[in-house]
């Protein structure tokens, strides 16, 4: 990718390894994180962020028992909870094995990918729609003068969310086929390049 005209960056990390999480349906259900593995992710994030960087951090446990143990070893980073970081919410699906759901609901969804709510919850339309403020005001935060490197503390669906509106912008919407598939692994990051404006492609 191409620097950001600043040199600064939105690091979009996810929680460590969530217990329970194999097989489950698990987007708002507040399943805690591995403690090991926590400790761990804040040891390696500790070393590679920038003095300054502010935290936005989801309000589930396994992502505040993560920018926690960070702070202990960071204490100069500052941590702000964002609800807009959240997960994407389930409906009546939370906490249900995958293979529990219905066919027919799970290709519901698929052939409405974008609009559909699963379980009733919420739609990746509305993830976006509340992802992109937030993206929008990490980046002019860090594209100000006194600004830093912006980190999101968050979960993989929200990370999504990001690199689609960071590829795409707010109009455009997803299907099933073109949703960002890959993500961090548990308790690691991708730092993405603040663009000199508002949406920019992701360039190679």
């Amino acid at each position: 990718m191409n620097g950001s005209p600043c040199g600064r960056r939105l690091w979009l990390v996810r929680h460590a390894r969530a217990l329970g999480a194999e097989g489950r349906c698990y987007g708002r259900t507040d399943l805690a994180a591995d403690r090991a593995e926590t400790g761990r992710a804040a040891q390696a994030l500790a070393l590679a962020l920038p003095p300054g960087a502010r935290l936005q951090v989801s309000p589930a446990g396994r992502t505040r028992a993560l920018a926690q143990a960070l702070q202990a070893l960071r204490p100069d980073l500052r941590a702000t909870t964002d609800p807009r970081l959240q997960e994407l919410n389930f409906g009546c699906w939370e906490g249900m094995l995958w293979g529990a759901i219905s066919r027919a609901d799970l290709d519901a969804w698929v052939a409405d990918f974008a609009t559909h709510r699963p379980g009733g919850g919420e739609s990746v339309a509305d993830l976006l729609t509340r992802v992109a403020p937030a993206l929008a005001h990490a980046d002019a935060d860090t594209r100000s003068p006194g600004g830093g490197d912006a980190v999101w503390i968050t979960h993989a669906g929200v990370i999504r969310a990001a690199l689609w509106l960071r590829c795409h912008g707010p109009a455009e919407l997803p299907r099933a086929g073109n949703w960002p598939a890959l993500t961090p692994g548990w308790g690691r990051w991708i730092a993405l390049p603040v663009p000199a404006t508002r949406f920019v492609g992701l360039q190679g």
